[in-house]
């Protein structure tokens, strides 16, 4: 499951599951930013249940639904797909796109920093 792509209404679906670790159709409705009949949701469940990217567990007349994917792998191939078809494969482009941002804080650059630098020790 290197090349993981979710459609945006399964990718809701998966953030709120990635959240809370597992949910039955109505935790996960609840938490949608957008609002979904039942049925729209448990479709969309049972989608990502088909691709293999969650698994149910019976829970009283409910299931309860856990992400068998971690949310670092579908961000992984998201950001190499971003990468590939915007910044036409340029890593460099890409962070320079990130860091421009104003709204990252200080902070937070300050701990890119620090990765950074980790990174480049440990490739020494």
């Amino acid at each position: 499951m290197s090349d993981l792509h979710f459609p945006p209404r399964e990718l809701g679906v998966m953030s709120v599951l990635w959240k809370l670790g597992s949910a039955t159709v109505a935790e996960v409705r609840d938490h949608l930013d957008e609002e979904l009949a039942y049925t729209s949701v448990l479709s969309a469940l049972q989608t990502l249940e088909k691709k293999g990217y969650v698994r149910p567990e019976a829970e009283g007349r409910a299931y309860r639904y856990f992400p068998t994917v971690a949310a670092e792998n579908a961000g992984r191939s998201a950001i190499s797909r971003i990468k590939d078809s915007i910044f036409q494969g340029s890593a460099d482009r890409m962070f320079a796109q990130l860091v421009s941002d104003k709204k990252v804080s200080r902070a937070e650059l300050e701990r890119m920093r620090a990765m950074l630098r980790e990174r480049l020790e440990d490739d020494a």
